[in-house]
């Protein structure tokens, strides 16, 4: 698989200048971020990526539903009392 090397940041550089990474991510597609000189995290545009996630925008609010709802699970309980 041919990566382009435009598309690939330090964790140093996507935290520093994470507006960089979304503006390549909004050009190429994807970008790669590297941790310790490795590959570690995919960024990827939901819309444009079928390949990865092919996803209804009803499913796409369900997942990050799941996650709220998970992480923050006490809350949630102290509130419905």
């Amino acid at each position: 698989m041919y990566t382009n090397t435009d598309t690939i940041f330090s964790m140093t550089q996507a935290n520093q200048n994470f507006s960089m990474v979304a503006r390549t991510v909004d050009k190429e597609g994807r970008v790669i971020i590297s941790k310790n000189n490795r590959p570690k995290y995919l960024v990827l545009d939901m819309d444009d990526n079928d390949f990865v996630l092919d996803l209804t925008e009803d499913e796409k609010i369900d997942i990050v539903a799941k996650r709220i709802l998970s992480k923050y699970i006490g809350a949630f309980r102290e509130l419905a009392k």
